[in-house]
């Protein structure tokens, strides 16, 4: 049942979830089927936070959770030795350390031939340009969550500006609170809020999908 993992999830039980992950990878269920079964449990918990049924710290838990979770599925989502050429500087913006989304298109990417540079979180606009310089990549993804933490997103764009790569980049965001306004707020090139969405876009970006 595709429910269970869902639930266990959404009740905060981290010992059951991780066991269902690793029986349903055994049964042939692939990664993002487990991924998809993830991201709606996680729904649930947002949606009792909001309920206030659930606490902060709940939801930091349930990061957690997924956490561990990515660490199981890592390898399944990995194809060694297929690289398509495409390098991509991806981390979370300053004053900002989660991770979860952010994890799990990295994987995404990797499983696509990308070659990632994982910046962490908390990562200032400083870093960004610094790696983007170093790596000459032209695709950065940015994760924010916390609304606080936007206007570091901006910075980053007009830091792009100031150094001369603005042209040369293009900056997607992602999170939580992202919508087409914070995009134009922020100056980014584009905004998506679902992980599988996000490769299709960077594919396209990329050259590598119409």
């Amino acid at each position: 049942m595709k429910d269970d993992l869902i639930n266990a999830i959404a009740e905060l039980d981290e010992e059951k979830t991780l066991q269902l992950v690793r029986e349903k990878v055994k049964n042939g269920e692939t990664p993002l089927e487990i991924v998809e079964q993830c991201r709606l449990g996680v729904e649930k918990v947002g949606q009792r936070y909001s309920e206030d049924m659930y606490y902060l710290s709940d939801l930091v838990m349930s990061e957690e959770i997924l956490r561990g979770v990515m660490e199981i599925l890592e390898p399944y989502f990995s194809v060694p030795g297929f690289k398509n050429g495409v390098k991509v500087v991806i981390g979370t913006i300053e004053d900002d350390i989660h991770d979860l989304g952010k994890n799990i298109v990295i994987s995404l990417l990797r499983s696509e031939g990308f070659e990632v540079y994982d910046l962490g979180v908390d990562v200032k606009p400083e870093e960004f340009v610094q790696k983007i310089n170093e790596t000459d990549t032209g695709i950065v993804g940015v994760s924010v969550v916390l609304t606080f933490s936007i206007s570091y997103v901006k910075k980053l764009v007009r830091l792009l500006h100031e150094t001369g790569l603005r042209d040369k980049v293009k900056v997607i965001i992602g999170g939580y609170p992202v919508n087409e306004m914070i995009r134009e707020y922020t100056g980014a090139d584009y905004f998506q809020t679902d992980a599988k969405k996000a490769v299709k876009l960077i594919k396209r970006i990329a050259g590598l999908e119409k």
